[in-house]
């Protein structure tokens, strides 16, 4: 039987401060999250097939990432490098991989170009031959390019054309969504984007939260802490967040 598996990611925005604070240390950060998630809807208990870290090393930087294809929780160079390393923007993401999909490095979140960094966390439903003809519209050479023969690596692939024609990120989430769900429905679709400055991120068919403070703004799967201000976004929103700001919640265009 053909199972989906569902992954787990946050996004941060803020004061400087550790990876090691954000993933591995915080009560229910994604070191908790990835053999004991509170929501994981559609099955699942442990994101055991890979990880990744990606975040900004100074103003003005492009993004950089550590990318593994085994657990976070043996992962000891992580861990040591995550207790030194501080970023005011980061995201982080642990992976279950769909049954049939590869374990590999190049499949772990999160994916980067520039100073974009990107998640998925769900499944397409009838990979690949749902969307082939989603894929056939890209140009051949990012198909030849992706980072791996996975669904979220061709998400990937249809936001960063979008991005590169100079589109609105939050239109162009919504529009990747609901051509996705349009050809591969009862997809799991919820994307996460930053770019250091702005988190972009939807829930579709899956859980999200996101909690904005005075100089901060956390976007995650699921609350990695028991502070109140946690909200959770309405299924199939998406969330466009800023630190000391009020978010911005839209419907995505799917019913």
């Amino acid at each position: 039987m053909w199972r989906s598996r569902v992954c787990r990611h946050l996004a941060y925005l803020g004061p400087p401060t550790t990876l090691s604070a954000l993933v591995l240390d915080a009560p229910h950060g994604l070191l908790r999250q990835s053999y004991a998630p509170a929501d994981m809807r559609g099955g699942g208990t442990v994101n055991a097939d890979g990880f990744g870290a990606g975040w900004y090393p100074g103003p003005g930087a492009d993004a950089v990432r550590y990318r593994s294809a085994g657990p976070i929780w043996s992962d000891v160079s992580f861990a040591a490098l995550a207790a030194v390393t501080s970023s005011t923007a980061v995201l982080a993401a642990v992976r279950s991989a769909t049954t049939g999909m590869p374990v590999t490095v190049t499949a772990a979140a999160p994916f980067a170009e520039g100073r974009w960094l990107f998640s998925h966390n769900g499944v397409v439903r009838g990979w690949p031959g749902s969307v082939a003809g989603l894929a056939a519209a890209l140009p051949v050479v990012d198909l030849l390019t992706l980072d791996a023969p996975t669904d979220s690596a061709l998400l990937w692939a249809l936001v960063r054309h979008r991005l590169w024609a100079g589109d609105d990120p939050a239109d162009v989430l919504a529009a990747t969504v609901t051509a996705v769900e349009a050809a591969a429905p009862g997809s799991r679709l919820n994307l996460l984007l930053t770019d250091g400055a702005t988190v972009w991120a939807t829930a579709h068919d899956h859980a999200l939260s996101y909690r904005v403070d005075a100089d901060s703004v956390l976007v995650a799967s699921e609350p990695t802490d028991d502070h109140p201000r946690w909200t959770g976004v309405p299924d199939r929103h998406l969330v466009v967040a800023r630190p000391g700001r009020p978010p911005f919640l839209t419907t995505t265009g799917v019913r």
